[in-house]
């Protein structure tokens, strides 16, 4: 029993220095290793970015506290061979501080993928409205040119129409017209010497 005390008053100090003189984290993983599993068919992906980087890991922080327990060990007349970190502990008060400390660097790393996730969806956006912005541009240029082309062909084709028969295309065009401007509703006067009117005269009317 006087053993045991004695060996846990020189662990215990050399464990205090050794972890008050590192980061908790330190004392809690070995690695910056990259942790993916599964938990209840959902898929977990921890990326590096969600810890603390470890600097110097819990398998040092044992090896610091050996190397400094065993200077004093020997005087007690015993070889210590191993220490090993089961448990980090602290008092009440202090356990609290350490809770509101990892909360407070959890909202702050949980505000910083939400202001980067909302940086990238304005950069989604912009991307998003410049091509289709790009895509309407480009397809309005192909319609006006299409339309370009019909309107030509049409031209042209009036244009032959007139050329054969001068006459009966004057007559066609007027009867569009009659169609596009008279329906049943309509009065019209008009002078029998004008043009819209020299294709209705002679028309009988039929009741």
């Amino acid at each position: 029993m006087g053993a045991h005390a004695r060996l846990d008053d020189i662990i215990n100090s050399a464990t205090r220095d050794a972890i008050t003189s590192h980061i908790l984290v330190d004392a809690v993983r070995d690695s910056n290793r990259i942790i993916e599993g599964k938990e209840e068919d959902t898929e977990i992906i921890v990326t590096e970015e969600a810890f603390e980087p470890i600097k110097t890991g819990r398998e040092k922080i044992e090896g610091i506290i050996l190397k400094k327990a065993q200077k004093l060990a020997p005087q007690y007349g015993i070889e210590l061979v191993d220490v090993r970190i089961k448990r980090v502990n602290y008092v009440t008060e202090v356990r609290r501080k350490v809770y509101e400390r990892m909360i407070a660097e959890r909202k702050r790393a949980a505000e910083r993928y939400r202001s980067e996730g909302q940086g990238r969806r304005a950069e989604i956006a912009g991307q998003r409205e410049k091509e289709l912005k790009l895509i309407t541009s480009q397809a309005y240029k192909v319609a006006q040119g299409l339309k370009g082309k019909a309107d030509a062909q049409a031209v042209q084709i009036y244009a032959q129409a007139y050329a054969q028969d001068p006459a009966f295309y004057s007559f066609l065009k007027t009867l569009e017209t009659y169609q596009n401007t008279i329906d049943e509703g309509t009065t019209m006067i008009l002078s029998t010497e004008s043009d819209y009117y020299k294709y209705l005269k002679g028309f009988g009317v039929t009741k």
